[in-house]
């Protein structure tokens, strides 16, 4: 087992994140005390050399690689520049560095906009690179795709213990709450929030008829805990490409994602669509064999999860709007 000693040294890269907090948190939880994040402010992840002199100082046993540029269609369709150059940066200097001073296991979380656009449902890690990406957030794809790859590169030249995960779209506490730069579930969430009365009105983006599956960030962090544990051999067993897709194997539409979220907030707002803004990739739904074969699933139902989100929220709505 890779942890198997509470005293192994494990780097989580973007700890402070909504992912990279959880996992933070849940890595606490199962008794391991020998944890080391830097926040953005204290360790450029773009500067290689202070990255290299980082690791080589730190000489962690275990990464995880949290760390990303995120947003959702607005920004990445505002930002396309930032989105693919961080995000190549990060990612190519923490798994070199990694390289570099010999950690037993890397694990880099990647993201489902990896598939192409209208891959087969539910997507299977095989379906990588068989088609066109979908245009809306194709910057970030890209980036994510080379993580995947340069860690797969790693384990083929030098038989780095380098595996990928491949989250559906994730929320939880910590989420990014601005409207501008936000995904779907926690913009509405605050939308709803902000728009309590009849005569409110909430906007969806599109016909709203798109599907979307929805993971809660600690079972994400469950699922890197569960990963982290499993012999390598079991998890090349059932993918030999280091590649695991991590959801819940169902999905639902925007338009009824809407009501459940207007539901759990109390609101009474009415909802409309502008239909002038794209719906991105009809459905993407994962296929999760790997991961139950391994025997890991996910445990939060959606309901359950975005009560939890909205709670955190309320309580930290002052906090949160005063960042923005």
């Amino acid at each position: 087992m890779h942890l198997s000693s509470s005293s192994q040294k494990i780097y989580v890269a973007g700890h402070r994140g909504m992912v990279g907090s959880a996992v933070w948190s849940a890595l606490e939880e199962a008794g391991y005390e020998n944890l080391i994040g830097r926040t953005s402010s204290e360790l450029d992840l773009r500067d290689q050399q202070a990255t290299r002199s980082f690791m080589e100082a730190e000489q962690p046993d275990l990464v995880v690689v949290a760390a990303a540029r995120v947003g959702g269609i607005l920004a990445n369709d505002q930002y396309p520049a930032d989105f693919l150059y961080d995000n190549l940066a990060i990612e190519m200097n923490v798994i070199e560095a990694a390289h570099r001073v010999g950690v037993d296991r890397l694990v880099f979380l990647g993201s489902t906009c990896i598939y192409p656009k209208h891959a087969p449902q539910p997507m299977k890690e095989e379906h990588l690179l068989t088609g066109e990406l979908e245009p809306t957030n194709e910057w970030y794809a890209v980036a994510k795709i080379a993580g995947h790859k340069l860690c797969e590169a790693y384990h083929r030249q030098h038989g780095d213990d380098m595996i990928t995960l491949m989250p559906t779209n994730l929320y939880g506490p910590e989420d990014n709450f601005d409207l501008e730069t936000s995904h779907v579930l926690p913009a509405l969430l605050r939308k709803f929030h902000e728009a309590p009365d009849p005569d409110d009105t909430v906007t969806l983006w599109g016909t709203g008829t798109p599907k979307r599956e929805f993971l809660h960030s600690q079972d994400l962090a469950d699922a890197v805990c569960f990963v982290l544990e499993t012999p390598e051999e079991e998890i090349r067993n059932v993918a030999p490409d280091g590649m695991l897709n991590v959801g819940v194997g169902e999905d639902i539409s925007i338009n009824d994602l809407a009501d459940l979220i207007r539901d759990v907030t109390g609101s009474s707002a009415d909802i409309e669509h502008d239909r002038s803004k794209p719906d991105g990739t009809p459905r993407k739904l994962l296929d999760v064999s790997r991961m139950h074969a391994l025997g890991w699933s996910a445990k939060t139902g959606l309901r359950e999860g975005i009560q939890d989100v909205y709670d955190w929220y309320r309580e930290n709505e002052d906090d949160i709007v005063h960042a923005l």
